[in-house]
């Protein structure tokens, strides 16, 4: 399938992380709302927003420092690692990655057995245990949607948005305390993402308020895995896991059959999700696009086999002199008709000025 560029243009004086990497080099994830994309880069503590400014471009980069929003565990030095967006009921849902990260040796180093030692080094970010919602208003002046810490109801008089997250501290939160217990992902709890640990990558909201959560691993026995999650906001204005398929449950587990592949995006569509798919591990490998039919219609856990699941396409990925490049990361559905596809690590292709870089859309197959 033969995909349109769409070029994505930011600003330079936003554009740089601490360690001076550019947002456009570590795209995770992107979301669409009205003529708005809101995009994360998996090493900082903001979320980027651009506005449609033309035939397929979208420029006018703002970026939104998640400190002046949320309580965040660490300062801004620490990274969120956010692989999931989406939105609903007037608010920005994000996710960070909940996963713990392996020291990089450097084989050109001449001290080897300190680089070798390095690689039984796994550290956590506090940051990256995030799970929080942000009100997300349309400002009708400017047709731009906006984030603020609090926010009246846009049509209900009575009722004031505001930001909250997922109960935890600085080692984990809520939904790590009870997934470190659960038969099927207690031994990968202590794995770094990288070594099909525990990885979070992809988001969905429902409008009945339910969460649906895209592992990228463990990936077992080649089936991938979907949480479904019920958070509600507490009396201390924090958000809590409500039970859901059962009266002592407080997650749904729903097992796909994506052919060894884990999740990268998770986008809803109706009652059905678009899934982004590709490897666990740190590699290049095929990625595709799915569609999970009547995925919010789940009474219990679930089993979804590869005859209830449909592969639409797959999407090229950077090989030979481009090894390591292109790697689909995040899918944002522009309209019912097309997804938009960006990259983590984009080839110098991609890259056609100094603060551009081209996403890729693909046209939907007809139901």
């Amino acid at each position: 399938m033969r995909p349109q560029s769409y070029t994505l243009h930011f600003n330079s004086k936003l554009s740089l992380n601490a360690a001076g990497k550019h947002v456009r080099d570590g795209l995770s994830t992107v979301l669409c709302t009205g003529e708005n994309l809101w995009l994360s880069c998996d090493e900082r503590t903001s979320v980027e927003r651009l506005r449609l400014t033309g035939l397929r471009e979208y420029g006018q980069h703002t970026s939104y420092q998640l400190t002046e929003l949320l309580d965040l565990p660490a300062d801004a030095e620490s990274e969120i690692d956010i692989e999931g967006l989406a939105s609903t009921d007037h608010y920005l849902w994000l996710i960070g990655s909940h996963s713990l990260k392996r020291k990089q040796p450097d084989p050109d180093h001449e001290n080897v057995a300190k680089q070798i030692a390095k690689l039984a080094k796994v550290e956590s970010d506090p940051n990256r245990y995030l799970l929080a919602r942000i009100p997300l208003l349309l400002n009708e002046k400017t047709g731009d949607f906006e984030l603020h810490k609090t926010a009246a109801h846009p049509t209900k008089a009575d009722v004031t948005l505001q930001a909250a997250q997922l109960h935890g501290d600085d080692d984990s939160n809520e939904l790590m305390d009870l997934l470190v217990k659960d038969p099927h992902l207690k031994p990968f709890m202590a794995l770094p993402g990288k070594d099909n640990g525990f990885d979070i990558e992809g988001l969905a909201a429902t409008p009945d308020g339910r969460l649906f959560v895209g592992l990228r691993g463990p990936v077992l026995r080649g089936w991938a895995l979907v949480l479904e999650l019920l958070p509600e906001l507490d009396k201390h204005g924090r958000l809590r896991l409500g039970k859901i398929g059962g009266e002592q449950h407080y997650y749904k587990k729903h097992f796909l059959d994506l052919g060894g592949m884990g999740l990268r995006e998770l986008r809803l569509a109706g009652d059905d999700l678009y899934l982004l798919a590709g490897p666990t591990m740190d590699l290049d490998g095929t990625i595709a696009v799915f569609c999970w039919p009547n995925a919010l219609n789940q009474a219990e856990d679930s089993l979804i086999g590869p005859d209830k699941i449909h592969r639409y396409f797959d999407v090229p990925h950077g090989h030979g002199s481009a090894a390591g490049k292109d790697r689909a990361e995040g899918m944002a559905v522009l309209d019912g008709n097309q997804v938009l596809i960006v990259f983590d690590s984009p080839a110098d292709a991609r890259k056609p000025a100094a603060q551009q870089v081209v996403a890729d859309s693909f046209r939907l197959p007809k139901p």
